[in-house]
């Protein structure tokens, strides 16, 4: 089985500059198709209500009502591009999206420039104890300047899988000692702590060079740390485009990251991320 763990699905493309094929690139087909020609047996959706498309938690509540036993939805709620960002009611919020679309999750985009008190207030806190009650998965963007806000919360609810996109942000580029890399590596001492295997083209120095070798000395210590019960590939479909194919997210992982064993390579590619979805 293998699941990819972080897509997108648009009505309208939400990106600059524009595309010629606009109305069509974004939405869920394109995704299905490469799914099928690839032998993705199902995928996450990963909202973001951004330019041009408000509606999109509508949107792939419908494609996953749709698609029941190929999609998944993690909606946005609350995202760096809202309104509602860090405002008060934000348990509430997510109440009510857990109570109208069909979720197994959310997803959480953090502000470049926040400090992450929010996180650990009286709101940020009730936000995560309602995720707690509501048996959510925590989809974060968020990178390891605030990992250590992330393990709080990771000890408060431990039941919460927190999920960090795009190898929580790690770089390729970065110097010796390593410190950002150091504290993601370091969030692993708690159990709920997990990370998607996605963004090869964000974590490596030049995004446009598949394989992408750079980027393993990061995934080797990823790997050595979580281990393959708590990482997860994904392909980053569609937005992937600007730096590869489908297929190349998939094989960045399956194949050119051959130092994890084949049976573990099994659990990051769907198992580990079906045993979440369905606890």
């Amino acid at each position: 089985m293998i699941i990819d763990s972080h897509t997108h699905a648009w009505e309208r493309w939400p990106y600059q500059p524009p595309v010629p094929d606009g109305e069509s690139r974004g939405r869920v087909e394109q995704l299905l198709h490469e799914m099928d020609l690839h032998g993705v047996d199902q995928a996450v959706l990963v909202c973001a209500q951004i330019d041009h498309n408000p509606d999109n938690n509508a949107y792939v509540a419908g494609c996953v009502a749709k698609h029941p036993t190929r999609l998944h939805q993690f909606a946005d709620v609350d995202c760096s591009w809202s309104s509602t960002y860090h405002t008060p009611g934000a348990a509430g919020r997510l109440a009510e999206t857990a109570r109208r679309w069909p979720i197994k999750g959310f997803t959480h985009y953090v502000r470049g420039e926040d400090d992450g008190a929010w996180f650990l207030s009286e709101e940020g806190l009730a936000f995560f104890r309602k995720a707690e009650e509501l048996k959510l998965i925590a989809s974060l963007a968020i990178g390891p300047r605030l990992q250590p806000v992330v393990r709080e919360l990771a000890g408060r609810f431990p039941s919460v899988p927190f999920l960090c996109h795009h190898m929580a942000g790690a770089k390729a580029s970065e110097a010796y000692p390593h410190p950002m890399l150091k504290e993601v590596l370091a969030s692993a001492r708690q159990e709920n702590v997990c990370i998607k295997m996605s963004g090869f083209a964000y974590v490596s120095q030049v995004r446009w060079d598949y394989p992408f070798s750079d980027t393993g000395w990061i995934v080797r210590a990823l790997y050595e740390h979580y281990g393959p019960h708590r990482l997860c590939w994904g392909s980053d479909y569609p937005v992937v485009r600007f730096t590869m194919t489908y297929q190349h997210a998939l094989e960045a992982f399956r194949t050119h990251c051959a130092f994890i064993p084949e049976g573990d390579k099994k659990l990051i590619l769907g198992e580990t991320l079906n045993r979440m979805l369905n606890r």
